[in-house]
């Protein structure tokens, strides 16, 4: 069985740069964005439970995000409803890919790790962090939200400072050399004290 390492952090500290840098070290990555993606797509298993809900949603045999996100915003229930039909399928796309793998150590990169209670499912968890003024600075960097938006989406997710005090590893992303040293380390010290256990 393989040993399920969590992998969370919030907007623009660097969690998909150190997810690729787990990959290079030879961990197979499962990605909850990606899983979510091909159950949107056409033919993927949300796209007939989302119809029967929301066939506004729907466009051409796939889900369509943006209508997704209009229906949020004018339907107070609209969330909770897309979770109860997505979550379940994103658990059985993360458990597949678990049991598929053989390599000793298997990363789970879920952004919302501790808000779904994620952690109870894996064997430890890691966070990435950056400082606040790094974290503004990616974000604006992408050029896809603007100061308000970007202030409102930070706000909505869990403060850094309470992912960190809830993870078992934390990695600094303040430089790419840096950042791979700490996910060697963190690697290293699953296998010498965790592996086998």
């Amino acid at each position: 069985m393989t040993f399920r390492l969590g992998l969370t952090g919030s907007i623009g500290m660097g969690k998909s740069t150190t997810a690729a840098m787990f990959a290079e070290e030879g961990c197979p990555v499962w990605d909850a964005d990606a899983a979510v993606h091909r159950l949107y797509s056409c033919g993927g298993a949300a796209v007939a439970p989302m119809q029967r809900v929301f066939p506004g949603a729907i466009q051409g045999d796939a889900v369509c995000r943006e209508s997704l996100r209009q229906i949020i915003q004018t339907d107070p229930d609209a969330l909770q409803q897309i979770e109860a039909i997505v979550h379940p399928l994103v658990a059985r796309d993360r458990q597949t890919f678990i049991e598929a793998q053989t390599a000793p150590i298997t990363v789970l990169d879920i952004p919302l790790l501790f808000e779904t209670g994620a952690e109870r499912y894996l064997d430890a968890t890691v966070v990435v962090t950056t400082t606040p003024q790094e974290q503004r600075t990616r974000i604006q960097a992408r050029g896809t939200m603007d100061a308000s938006q970007m202030e409102a989406m930070i706000q909505k997710q869990m403060p850094d400072v309470e992912k960190r005090a809830l993870a078992d590893y934390v990695i600094e992303t303040d430089s790419f050399d840096h950042a791979r040293a700490q996910v060697r380390d963190v690697l290293d010290h699953i296998e010498r004290t965790r592996l086998d256990a």
